[in-house]
């Protein structure tokens, strides 16, 4: 089982001081939306492709580790990965390989193939995104950018809340370990061991309910309504940040124009694999 506080240690990874870390939040945010979307509405591997690197790059700049990254990359990709993988066996167009009744076409592989690229590209984008920008910045980030303001206010209580939720329940597994129990162990009966799981589950929602109504009351006494707003800090965005910005928007011009002008001359990487 993945230990719950590493996300303390995300958090402290997102704080760290590298020129990608110091960069505004909203301008992060915004240049991740744009090279998901990017990405997303791009009907070739090329641009993906060097998207990607781009990304790398952007990666070794902010001090992150390239096998701490992958490691994060593989454990979000099968959410996806299981729609790509049928891909090839449901979409019609000329048979490559076939099996029995399983049967390959030349038009579902270029789909997934481009359908994976995509999502690696994206999901590196998110993971450049969350390791180099605290929970509370994010918040602050989405508010700044007129996210609706009850939303934005649940966001940030969620943060706060978070930290607390995963010492509370830090605390609950050390007493557990401390009486010798485990999920794990072969001692006791399976059915005795889920019962158990479900007894912390259940303490874990009326724990969080009565912080909840404690926190409710604590804000109602400091004059907390439908009207309070959420502090923002004010921040304004340095030359820096809109050079960084610019320079995303100035590449994926480039990329554009080097497939409108040049995509006969990429060969595989510059033809059309989007169905069509």
């Amino acid at each position: 089982m993945v230990d719950i506080t590493q996300i303390m240690r995300f958090d402290d990874l997102a704080s760290k001081n590298s020129h990608v870390h110091n960069l505004e939040g909203r301008i992060k945010l915004i240049s991740t939306i744009f090279i998901i979307l990017v990405c997303v509405i791009s009907k070739e591997l090329f641009i993906p492709i060097i998207l990607e690197i781009i990304l790398l790059i952007i990666l070794k700049i902010a001090d992150l580790s390239y096998w701490d990254s992958a490691k994060r990359l593989l454990m979000l990709l099968p959410f996806g990965g299981a729609i790509i993988i049928f891909q090839p066996f449901i979409q019609p167009g000329n048979i490559i390989w076939t099996y029995s009744w399983l049967t390959v076409s030349d038009v579902g592989l270029n789909w997934a193939i481009l359908l994976l690229v995509r999502m690696v590209v994206c999901l590196t984008a998110i993971i450049i995104y969350s390791s180099t920008t605290p929970l509370q910045e994010m918040a602050s980030s989405f508010r700044k950018l007129k996210m609706p303001r009850d939303l934005a206010m649940i966001l940030s209580i969620m943060v706060r809340f978070l930290f607390l939720f995963v010492d509370e329940l830090a605390s609950i597994r050390k007493s557990q370990k401390s009486r010798n129990f485990s999920i794990h162990s072969e001692n006791t009966s399976y059915k005795w061991r889920v019962k158990q799981v479900g007894y912390t589950i259940g303490m874990m929602f009326l724990k969080s309910y009565e912080q909840g109504e404690r926190v409710h009351k604590s804000m109602i006494s400091r004059g907390f309504s439908d009207a309070s707003e959420m502090f923002d800090e004010k921040k304004s965005p340095e030359k820096s940040d809109y050079l960084y910005l610019i320079s995303i928007f100035i590449i994926a011009i480039i990329l554009e124009y080097i497939i409108l002008n040049y995509s006969g001359q990429l060969g595989y990487l510059g033809m059309n694999l989007a169905i069509n």
